[in-house]
Parts: C-alpha cells; sequence; structure tokens
C-alpha cells in the first residue's frame, strides 16, 4: 500500500506513515472495504455496459450500430468523465456559444444601423440571450463543477524516508551474546581465567 499523502510504500501495517505521519487506518478500511457511493458507481458501470453491448447485439444494420455509435457512447463518456473534464468540457461549450452569440449580436446590431431597420434589432437581442447561455456555462464551469481536491505535496518525507530505509539496511546489529551475557556465563569465563592450584 502508497502513503496517499507522500508516495510512500508501506509495507508493514502501521497505522501512520513513516515519512510524513498521515493516518493510514482510514486508508486500510478503504480498501478492505469500499463505501456505498463506490460500489454503487462498479455496478452502474458494469449495468451500463451490459446494457450497450445489448443494445449493440440488438443491431440489425450498419445504419443501427452507427446511431449506437454517435448518440448512446458520448454520453455514457460523458457519465463516466472526472471532474475536470466536465469542468473543461463545460468551459468549452460556454465559451463557443457565448462567442457566437456575441458575434451574432454585433453582425445584426451593424446591420441595422448601416441598413437603418429596426427590426434586425430583434436578431441582435436574440444574439444576446445566446451570448448569456453560454456566459451561464462558463460560470456553472467555474463555480459549481467541483474539481478534486490536491493533497499537498509530501514526496520529500517519503524521500527522506527511502533513503533512511536504505541506511538502516546495511547497518549489522551485533551479536545478542556479546551485547547481554547471563551470569552463569559470565562467572565461567572468569573462572576459566584463573586457575585455582589444585589442593594437596
Amino acid at each position: 500500500m502508497f502513503c496517499p499523502g507522500c508516495g510512500l510504500e508501506e509495507i508493514h501495517s502501521n497505522q501512520f506513515c513513516r515519512a510524513c505521519g498521515t493516518d493510514l487506518r482510514l486508508v486500510r478500511f478503504a480498501i478492505e472495504s469500499p463505501d456505498e457511493i463506490t460500489a454503487s458507481a462498479i455496478s452502474a458501470r458494469n449495468e451500463i455496459g451490459r446494457a450497450v453491448a445489448a443494445k449493440i447485439r440488438e443491431t440489425q444494420s450498419a445504419y443501427e450500430l452507427k446511431k449506437v455509435a454517435e448518440d448512446v457512447l458520448p454520453e455514457i463518456e460523458k457519465f463516466l468523465e472526472s471532474p475536470e473534464e466536465k469542468r473543461l468540457r463545460r468551459l468549452r461549450t460556454g465559451t463557443i456559444i457565448s462567442s457566437v452569440g456575441l458575434g451574432v449580436t454585433f453582425a445584426f446590431k451593424v446591420m441595422a444601423i448601416l441598413l437603418g431597420d429596426l427590426d434586425l434589432l430583434f436578431f441582435a437581442g436574440l444574439g444576446m440571450v445566446t451570448f448569456f447561455i453560454g456566459l451561464s456555462f462558463i460560470l456553472n464551469a467555474f463555480f459549481f463543477t467541483i474539481p478534486r481536491k490536491n493533497l499537498p505535496d509530501k514526496s520529500e518525507d517519503a524521500q527522506r524516508q527511502r533513503k533512511l530505509d536504505a541506511n538502516t539496511r546495511d547497518l549489522k546489529l551485533p551479536e545478542s551474546r556479546d551485547l547481554f551475557s547471563s551470569v552463569t556465563e559470565h562467572t565461567t569465563r572468569q573462572l576459566s581465567k584463573t586457575q585455582t592450584k589444585p589442593r594437596d
């Protein structure tokens, strides 16, 4: 498992990341048991896949297959797109619509002034309506399409922890018999060093 905060691979089941301190219990719980939204999204995608496959099987001509490819598949793509893609699509749509509306407004106002026909101002008004519709798409993309939250970059913590892990692998601990000896071993060593004289 990788830490969502810094990207460090956690091999052992630690409660917190060794590098950045992120609580890993929630991540482990989420991995082991996906939440209801994730489970419903997975089942919805499976159902959509089955429905599309059934629709493709039902097609009897190339024309029907073309209609499925042109009408159904783009709608499925919109359903499955990420928030960033959705925001970009709405910005693009809003920019195109508002540009067309502004162009129509400008063109019909100029024509109304040049020709002296005030009836053309009605079409300029329709262009302004189109411009505001496009502007609403742009505002929707900026304020109501929620992008994914960015996590703070803690990759430096992960790099430091990886270096520390690499350094500790090279360390050799002294053997336990050199560090800790029992009283019996100590006594036996001392006795063997000092040889006693045999008694007469």
